[in-house]
């Protein structure tokens, strides 16, 4: 059973296994008393006066303390991770880890008028806002209780976040900077005049992306998977 499932583990795409494993090893930090919130909260006075680095990626990997936050917010993550990594992302991980840099920057950046402690749920939902639009014409149901098309997911979490009394400033901070990356991806190149402004560097090319893979897509296909039903 441990090989299976060590297996399993190995099937997962590097970039949402590496992302995935690092939350909840933070987590599991955290619960262990390895190491407090306040060491990988988002502060820039002590990254930028304390040279605190790693507080520019450690925000990103905590959801909370173990409970329903928590598995609510893995799950969506390695969910929607998993099938952009493995849709529209396949044989382009170099892409895809430059998407990854392109939100981290700007969360990171925008954090700093934000007054936000943590990033990953805004990075779940830039991940969720991109595989979204890219996939319009899926039909969604939450919980058993909505049905809508998938654009409008994003928007229904947000919904979610409110009614839990949570603050939507993390919800909208994700959904701007999903829509920046779409829009500079997706629809500013297909624009009268329009050009491609996200350039993917050679050098995350060579470490991540090999053109013997048969899955290798040295172009951006956009993938359609029709009107089809998915359930959360």
């Amino acid at each position: 059973m441990a090989h299976s499932l060590t297996q399993e583990y190995f099937q997962i795409p590097v970039v949402t296994r590496a992302y995935t494993t690092a939350c909840v090893l933070t987590t599991a930090a955290v619960q262990l008393e390895v190491i407090t919130p306040f060491q990988i909260y988002f502060n820039p006075d002590l990254i930028i006066r304390k040279y605190q680095i790693w507080r520019l990626i450690t925000s990103f990997l905590f959801f909370g303390s173990l409970g329903f936050s928590f598995v609510f917010n893995i799950t969506f993550l390695y969910r929607y991770c998993r099938m952009l990594e493995e849709g529209c992302f396949r044989g382009r991980t170099a892409d895809f880890v430059f998407m990854f840099l392109f939100g981290g920057v700007v969360m990171n950046l925008f954090g700093l008028f934000a007054n936000v402690f943590f990033l990953g749920q805004a990075f779940i939902i830039m991940l969720v806002y991109v595989w979204s639009r890219r996939h319009p014409l899926i039909r969604m149901n939450f919980f058993g209780l909505l049905n809508f098309q998938a654009p409008f997911l994003p928007w229904v979490l947000m919904g979610f976040s409110l009614l839990l009394g949570n603050s939507i400033v993390v919800d909208l901070l994700g959904i701007s900077v999903g829509h920046m990356y779409y829009f500079l991806e997706d629809v500013f190149p297909n624009q009268p005049g329009g050009r491609k402004l996200l350039m993917t560097p050679e050098l995350l090319r060579a470490m991540f992306d090999r053109p013997e893979d048969p899955d290798y897509r040295p172009l951006h296909e956009e993938q359609q998977d029709g009107d089809l039903e998915q359930d959360h």
